[in-house]
């Protein structure tokens, strides 16, 4: 198996030198990933959600959709295989109690991102807005000896509870990332998507049961945004939670929604109307999105997109691209970000993005 483990390591770090488009992910609750690789033809290239209606494959989804950041969608001859890789863990809550005390956070926040904040906390208290979502990116250099097939094996061990993946197209370039957040599973009768918002550590590793009126509203916020938008396409759905659910070293507030579709060929419709949910975003939805892009600072890509396999006719497991690091030649930029109410304080806000930015760190050592 060690043999074997090296050879499948060996083997994406070469498709990444040949520029060769590929997709590996591990599901939560699976112990094998599963590795895809487009050897023929180009990636197909998609402006419109809308368009991935019928359509199968590893898809790629940028926050924003543009000419220079495509939703890409990778076909490969057949849906992902298993790769052969040592994941076994003890758990991530586990890893989480050990690791917690040593690691430090820079606890004054940049100037850029202060005004930032302000910028937003003064919509949100003028109530121009209910929530928005404020990110951040951190770039930093990368070491001359880092491979990304070993980072995305360290974080398959460390986080059982995430959906793990390692892609890379010649649009995106290399992608990497550990995300709790589902916004389109299912298969057949049975599909189901998530709200999931609000942030705490874990307690000496294990959930917090008691959490403030600011976190609960923040997840309502995303709740009832999404039971209205399956409305919307006359989808009645089942819910479960809130209830707090793991997430690296974190907790969010997670409720489940399930419900049936009567045609499994119009998922890129149903993506349409949830992304992006406003665990992302903010509400209004359109109206957030658009001031986000003015006023955030920077360009997000495929950070809070999301990513994963897409198969009307079998399985679906897409999530919002969350906890992630977009991998440059001599440069790692990895992203974070929190959703604001008008009762968000500075300071809280910034050390959610420091915490949050270290489910990446810790891979890499930095």
């Amino acid at each position: 198996m060690i043999d074997e483990e090296i050879s499948n390591l060996t083997a994406i770090d070469t498709f990444i030198r040949q520029k060769q488009p590929f997709a590996v992910y591990r599901i939560p609750g699976e112990k094998t990933p599963r590795l895809l690789t487009q050897a023929g033809g180009t990636v197909r290239l998609i402006y419109d959600l809308k368009d991935l209606n019928g359509q199968r494959g590893f898809v790629i989804a940028p926050f924003r959709v543009s000419e220079t950041c495509p939703i890409v969608l990778i076909q490969p001859d057949q849906s992902g295989q298993p790769l052969p890789m040592d994941v076994d863990t003890d758990g991530e809550q586990e890893k989480a109690g050990q690791t917690q005390g040593q690691e430090t956070f820079l606890n004054t926040c940049t100037d850029k991102y202060a005004a930032c904040f302000h910028t937003f906390i003064n919509a949100l208290r003028d109530e121009t807005f209910d929530k928005l979502v404020l990110s951040r990116e951190l770039v930093i250099g990368q070491m001359p000896d880092f491979s990304p097939s070993s980072v995305f094996r360290a974080a398959c061990k460390r986080y059982i509870h995430s959906y793990i993946y390692l892609c890379y197209t010649p649009q995106t370039g290399i992608w990497l990332g550990s995300t709790p957040e589902i916004i389109l599973s299912g298969e057949k009768d049975g599909w189901n998507t998530v709200a999931l918002a609000g942030t705490q550590p874990l307690q000496d590793g294990k959930l917090p049961q008691a959490w403030d009126e600011k976190n609960r509203k923040e997840q309502d916020y995303v709740a009832s945004y999404i039971r209205r938008q399956l409305l919307s396409l006359g989808i009645r759905s089942t819910e479960n939670g809130p209830y707090p659910a793991y997430a690296g070293a974190l907790s969010h507030l997670k409720t489940d929604f399930h419900f049936s579709l009567k045609d499994n060929k119009d998922l890129g419709n149903l993506l349409k109307v949830l992304h992006p949910t406003p665990a992302v975003c903010g509400l209004p939805k359109e109206e957030a999105y658009q001031f986000i892009l003015e006023n955030e600072g920077y360009d997000r890509r495929y950070y809070s997109g999301f990513i994963g396999w897409l198969d009307p006719d079998g399985r679906t497991d897409l999530y919002v691209n969350l906890r992630c690091m977009h991998i440059e030649d001599e440069q790692l930029t990895l992203y974070a970000g929190g959703g604001l109410l008008a009762s968000s304080e500075l300071d809280d806000e910034w050390l959610e993005t420091e915490k949050k930015l270290q489910t990446m760190k810790r891979l890499i050592a930095y």
